[in-house]
């Protein structure tokens, strides 16, 4: 029931002899994100187009200063070996030629090995390793208590008086990764809401349920062996969350996800 209110004397005005009642409890919670840290492979017809603008490309091209000195001294070699052209090399002198260098270059390609995509943690199906599905976003999920309930959440603590709903989510994040964490938040509005109601048998006017503001962030530290991770938690991609989340709080989460 509503607190009575009055008129303060001589001024119109009317104000609450009581603070209102909040009968809702509001939650910060922080989607944090590690990005991508290579580039997807190429669908069948990405490798074609890709193809063709490159064979596009060198068509129109014109040559680098490295095909022009190569061409020069084609030219050289075959009028040295016409004799119609001579010229004295200074005694003693090295000369490198474009040819060497496309030689030298061509060896250092050969001895060089890219990284492999697929990591040890993702044929071992660690989802609590940041070094697995090295093209795609990775969510952190930690687990948490509700109720009598343990469940896979995003990292969310209850909002205190005085806090703005970020500096709830920031500590949340803080709460599970420790202060060594490096993040960079995206604004200062929420990016998405979930609300649920309390079972019946605890729910009261003053505590019919529980909001939870999401926020976002982009992991900026590689390393997270410096983090004090304090509960359970794994990285997940977008298609991975149904695994753990349930389907009212995956639908939330789903809205503000953006994974391309």
């Amino acid at each position: 029931m509503a607190a009575p209110r009055q008129r303060a004397t001589g001024w119109g005005r009317w104000f609450c002899t009581a603070a209102a009642p909040r009968p809702w409890r509001l939650f910060g919670a922080m989607c944090l994100l590690r990005l991508p840290r290579i580039t997807q492979p190429l669908e069948k017809e990405e490798e074609e187009m890709a193809a063709l603008m490159g064979q596009i490309e060198l068509e129109k091209s014109h040559y680098s200063d490295h095909e022009i000195r190569k061409l020069e001294e084609e030219e050289q070699l075959r009028r040295r070996k016409e004799s119609k052209y001579d010229e004295d090399e200074a005694p003693g002198k090295t000369v490198i030629m474009a040819q060497d260098l496309e030689d030298k270059w061509e060896q250092k390609l050969l001895r060089f090995e890219p990284a492999p995509r697929i990591t040890d943690a993702d044929k071992n199906n660690n989802r609590t390793s940041l070094n697995r599905r090295l093209d795609s976003n990775l969510m952190l999920l930690v687990k948490q208590k509700i109720g009598n309930q343990e469940l896979w959440l995003l990292p969310q603590a209850e909002w205190q008086p005085g806090e703005t709903l970020r500096s709830t989510a920031e500590r949340a994040m803080a709460t599970f990764l420790g202060d060594h964490i490096q993040a960079k938040i995206l604004g200062n509005a929420p990016h998405g809401i979930y609300k649920y109601k309390f079972p019946k048998a605890i729910r009261t006017e003053d505590n019919v349920g529980a909001k939870v503001f999401f926020f976002k962030a982009f992991l900026q530290s590689s390393d997270l062996s410096q983090a004090e991770l304090k509960e359970d938690y794994l990285w997940v991609t977008k298609d991975e969350l149904g695994d753990y989340l349930k389907s009212e709080y995956l639908k939330k989460v789903n809205r503000f996800l953006l994974d391309l």
